[in-house]
């Protein structure tokens, strides 16, 4: 009988570990503190795909690294703040900011750039707890448990106390990250366990307005400092939870929110309905890997790719214009946060298959933003035109999207839209945006010389052949998106301008290269040369950009003289030292192999160049070589800034075995799958099968594709193909000789 329940006990713990096993999900294979070391920027706080609540602990404000609010080298952090980026290169938000406290509030000593001291706590990496939407810290100095979760729009606080201090908190508007300019705010009480206020600020986005609705499960008392600073006071009590809305329409909008999402005060409820979530998202893909390392970059890369665009509307449909207007739409979802010239290149691509109906309302957020401030956008930011970065690349999401067959939107309304912005024009847009964004980012005058004299001097406009290059690649998705709605016109004139990158192009050093106004080139010339946005290029230099031709790369072989001469010259790139030249050189070339540079977006089609030569031994062999060696499962994670989802989409994609080398082309090219298996769960559906046999880390090279049982002749298939779903079957082998 002893022996019997014994028997009993064990399976019983073993069915409950497999239970709590089952039920943690895809979710415990995420790594959120990947990237928050090093330069990748990324915070570990609590939030559900594409929140508008971000609910993360800050640790700095000023400097490089402070851009989410948050780095792992830092030992003290300020507060809980409930807004921000995820692997920007510059910082913003960082709103409405809580610390719970006992006692009098201390000063910590300043991490990073900052200098002045906060109001804050010492913390320790080992009380640390981050799982997709939940967070947990031990704040030392009061020895107060923080644990946060959110919803779309709204973050959740539970602070336990010890039981022998009395309950406070220090609420605090007037810090943002990167200390930008508070104009006004309030902070109102509504009732003993209610407050509400707002936040008006000039920053990255130059004019953001933010409110908040404050629920508290026990009555405090407070005093409010300058209607920016609340310091609130509980009855002695064990925990107190605080549910938080938050708008970026009005104060009603922001209580609407909170009460339509959190009905209650159960915290645990809320983390778990966070949790399905995440598990909802994190199994459109399912992998089958013995390497636990890379079962956790993975699942944190994919984890990555959700939180940017934010959805910006309230509950109830209401949402603030690019124009500054207040308006309502029950039908329509507006989404903000668009690093586009970084996410053009792989986090869109990739929610066209895992997340079509996302990426579409996405779309249809793009061309209403047009309608409302008469210009698609660059670098939206809380409906804010912020012109960061260069091309037009609303233009490469919206193209590569309808070739694909995503017809959800109006799709001569958004060519117009496309048009317009390859176009010069400073007039017919909204007086609200501002006219130094206008003039120097949104519509430069780089645009007319691209338009009439076929190339930007450089002697007019800097970062000209990086702009040149992509406003090339571009115009040739305006002549694509033509060319299908039957523009003949249109497509015959747009797809001369996409043969401009031909200007750029040196034959004597074999480098695109900057062209004077008289025709002559910019000399010195050093191709290894970098001033960061003061030069020819945009964070890079000539050996990273004069590869960017994705949408012509025949062309681009015959300018530089050939398949051979083009192949040495791509050889050299990965081979060349990594040496840069310049007093000011760009810190955002990093990720190096050779002067590739993976830590930055420019480089990220450059590889599967190889397969469009006939040599896409060397495409699997440098796949492999990235995957391994700038991702991993540790804090200093990534290469690079993660740029809103970007970095972790090239790894997804090119894990999985293929990559999105030119958006606009519905085709994919094959590299080196790193999985045994994966399965990509359509929404229509059907399931996409990749099949790896004799796969190991020494078989990196591709020796057969089929296709549902037939051999591919070459290693591209179609977005077509991989929609309808099947079975994608490669055979791998150590011998690089075969392909």
């Amino acid at each position: 009988m002893k022996k019997i329940n014994i028997v009993f006990i064990t399976l019983l713990c073993a069915f409950f570990f497999a239970c709590t096993e089952k039920e943690q999900g895809f979710s415990q294979y995420v790594n959120p503190f990947i990237g928050t070391g090093g330069h990748g920027h990324t915070y570990p706080g609590a939030a559900v795909p594409h929140g508008l609540v971000q609910l993360s602990p800050d640790t700095r404000t000023n400097g490089w690294d402070a851009c989410s609010g948050y780095h792992y080298d830092d030992s003290t952090l300020i507060g809980f703040s409930h807004t921000h980026l995820s692997g920007t290169g510059i910082g913003d938000l960082g709103d409405v900011l809580f610390l719970p406290y006992t006692g009098d509030l201390k000063l910590i000593a300043p991490n990073g750039d900052d200098r002045d001291p906060y109001f804050g706590s010492a913390f320790s990496h080992s009380d640390e707890k981050a799982t997709p939407g939940y967070y947990s810290v031990l704040l030392k100095d009061y020895k107060v448990k923080a644990e946060l979760t959110a919803t779309v729009h709204s973050g959740f606080h539970r602070y336990t106390f010890p039981s022998s201090e009395t309950p406070k908190l220090f609420i605090d508007l007037t810090r943002t990250i990167h200390n930008r300019q508070l104009l006004d705010s309030e902070i109102k009480i509504i009732s003993d366990t209610e407050l509400q206020g707002y936040k008006h600020v000039r920053g990255w986005a130059p004019d953001r307005y933010v409110y908040f609705y404050a629920q508290f499960s026990e009555p405090f008392e407070a005093n409010i400092e300058n209607n920016a600073k609340a310091y609130l006071t509980f009855q002695p009590k064990k925990q107190v939870l605080i549910k938080v809305g938050v708008s970026f329409v009005d104060e009603a909008g922001a209580k609407n929110n909170v009460t339509s999402e959190i009905a209650d005060w159960n915290f645990d409820q809320v983390k778990k309905n966070a949790h399905n979530d995440w598990e909802k998202e994190l199994g459109k893909i399912e992998i089958t890997t013995n390497n636990a390392k890379d079962r956790t970059i993975f699942y944190s890369a994919l984890y990555h790719t959700a939180l940017e665009p934010i959805i910006s509307s309230d509950v109830d449909g209401r949402y603030r214009t690019m124009d500054n207007q207040i308006k309502q739409d029950a039908d329509y979802t507006n989404y903000s946060v668009f690093s586009l010239w970084d996410t053009f290149r792989a986090l869109h691509p990739l929610n066209t298959i895992i997340s079509s109906e996302d990426n579409q309302a996405m779309i249809r957020s793009l061309i209403r933003k047009s309608d409302e401030g008469g210009l698609l956008p660059m670098w939206e930011l809380i409906s804010n035109y912020t012109g960061c970065m260069i091309g037009y690349h609303s233009v490469s999401v919206i193209v590569d999207s309808y070739l694909k067959g995503e017809t959800g939107f109006d799709a001569e309304k958004a060519y117009l839209a496309c048009v317009k912005s390859s176009s010069y024009d400073t007039i017919n847009v909204s007086p609200t945006i501002d006219r130094n964004i206008l003039h120097d980012k949104l519509m430069p005058v780089g645009k007319q010389y691209k338009n009439t004299i076929g190339y930007i001097p450089a002697d007019v406009e800097k970062q000209s052949v990086a702009r040149g290059l992509e406003y090339a690649y571009n115009d040739w998705l305006v002549a694509e998106f033509a060319k299908a709605l039957g523009h003949e016109g249109d497509y015959c004139y747009y797809k001369k301008l996409s043969k401009n990158y031909v200007n750029y192009y040196d034959a004597s050093t074999g480098f695109m290269r900057g062209k004077m106004k008289d025709g002559s080139w910019r000399t010195p010339f050093d191709p290894r040369f970098s001033d960061h946005n003061n030069d020819d290029f945009c964070e890079g230099n000539a050996w990273q950009w004069t590869w960017f031709v994705p949408h012509d790369v025949e062309g681009l072989v015959e300018v530089m003289g050939g398949k051979e001469a083009f192949i040495q010259k791509l050889d050299s790139l990965f081979s060349v030292s990594s040496e840069m030249t310049g007093e000011n050189v760009s810190a955002d070339i990093s990720g190096l192999i050779g002067q590739y540079a993976h830590g930055n977006e420019p480089s990220h089609q450059t590889i599967h160049l190889y397969n469009r030569v006939g040599q896409p031994h060397k495409t699997q062999a440098l796949v492999d070589e990235v995957l391994k060696t700038l991702y991993f499962d540790d804090p200093n994670g990534l290469s690079g800034n993660e740029d809103c989802g970007e970095m972790s989409a090239w790894y997804v994609l090119n894990a999985m075995g293929f990559y999105s080398y030119c958006p606009g082309i519905p085709y994919y090219s094959i590299g080196r799958p790193l999985f045994d298996e994966v399965k990509i769960n359509l929404e229509n559906g059907k399931v996409f099968t990749i099949k790896v046999l004799n796969n190991s880390a020494e078989n990196k090279y591709v020796q057969s594709v089929k296709l549902n049982g037939k051999n591919l002749d070459v290693l591209f298939f179609s977005h077509k193909d991989l929609m309808e779903g099947g079975v994608l079957e490669i055979q791998m082998t150590a011998n690089n000789k075969l392909n």
